[in-house]
């Protein structure tokens, strides 16, 4: 467990404002104070072998050397969501080519040395560069060499080479060292963070929350919930089951899901789901089975909140009709 008076010296330069680099914008095209896309990971800031963001929390893993700007579903990576230059620069190589099929056991052979799958290196002045890793396979819309200014697309968003979900993982550097651009003055202290930081807009902090909601009319396969398909619109008043899921991202041990369902006849399901260990994602369901007499026509509503310590880190909402 790391202590909040715990104080992390780390090798690289500062402080890295005084330079006159900053970050104009994130590296993906979406709003990240709603739930179309979140930080799922920042760089690890914990020289040995645990992992620390920069607000000494844990939403990073060990080595973890960037920014990791996700997508909630593979659904939505298929609608196409732009991967930009967080920068103006110039484009100093590129890689396309690689399946879009995510890091596992059997494709761990495939990135080996790629891990980065698709992706585009920016330089800019003063030493500085950004690379943009896991472009989905096809999209990139840049060449060695070509200019860029803070915005221009350079690919869609994707799940090429070591990666577990659809995201962007941007890493920043100057000189070669690898930056943190959340504090990049090189002092963590955990007791007061510094306010140090690369972006010109700093994206807000987010310690976990909930990504994805739906009803259904049987529990999901976790895989189903990661596609983005588990969810129905539509029900049958003979469907077997009804139920909520929802899917989150940070979760800690100790948390809650809050999951409800409220009916055309009221209150339906009302449960909390505590958390037994700390994960980057997880999902939760509960349902009701049906009995004899067919679920009554209508609306249903269920909604799902993230618990921490007794305070609601965020909620979702989603409705349901049965009908014939």
């Amino acid at each position: 467990m790391i202590k909040r008076a715990l104080l992390v010296l780390l090798p690289f330069a500062s402080p890295a404002l005084a330079e006159g680099f900053s970050l104009v914008t994130p590296p993906i095209d979406c709003d990240l104070s709603g739930d179309a896309c979140y930080i799922q990971q920042y760089m690890d800031r914990d020289p040995g072998a645990g992992a620390v963001d920069y607000t000494c929390a844990g939403l990073s893993y060990d080595g973890h050397k960037g920014t990791d700007f996700a997508l909630p579903t593979l659904s939505d990576m298929a609608a196409g969501v732009a991967v930009v230059a967080a920068a103006p620069g110039t484009v100093a190589a590129v890689r396309d080519g690689m399946p879009d099929t995510g890091f596992t056991k059997d494709t761990a052979h495939t990135v080996a040395g790629r891990e980065c799958g698709n992706g585009v290196l920016v330089r800019h002045t003063g030493g500085w560069e950004t690379q943009y890793c896991h472009i989905r396979q096809g999209s990139v819309r840049v060449e060695a060499g070509m200019k860029v200014d803070a915005g221009t697309p350079l690919g869609l968003v994707g799940q090429s080479g070591r990666a577990q979900f659809p995201h962007v993982h941007l890493s920043v550097r100057k000189d070669g060292r690898q930056i943190d651009p959340f504090d990049p003055d090189g002092t963590l202290t955990c007791g007061a963070p510094g306010d140090s930081t690369l972006w010109q807009d700093p994206p807000a902090y987010q310690p976990g929350g909930l990504i994805d909601i739906g009803l259904a009319d049987a529990i999901p396969d976790y895989s189903a919930v990661k596609a983005g398909t588990a969810a129905r619109n539509v029900l049958s008043p003979d469907a077997p089951a009804l139920v909520i899921f929802a899917y989150a991202f940070g979760t800690r041990k100790g948390d809650v899901f809050d999951l409800r369902i409220k009916g055309p006849e009221g209150p339906f399901i009302d449960q909390r789901v505590t958390v037994k260990r700390t994960q980057a994602q997880a999902y939760r369901a509960v349902g009701k089975r049906r009995r004899s007499a067919p679920w009554p026509a209508g609306q249903y509503e269920g909604t799902a909140a993230l618990v921490r310590d007794g305070e609601v880190i965020n909620s979702l909402r989603t409705t349901v009709i049965v009908s014939d």
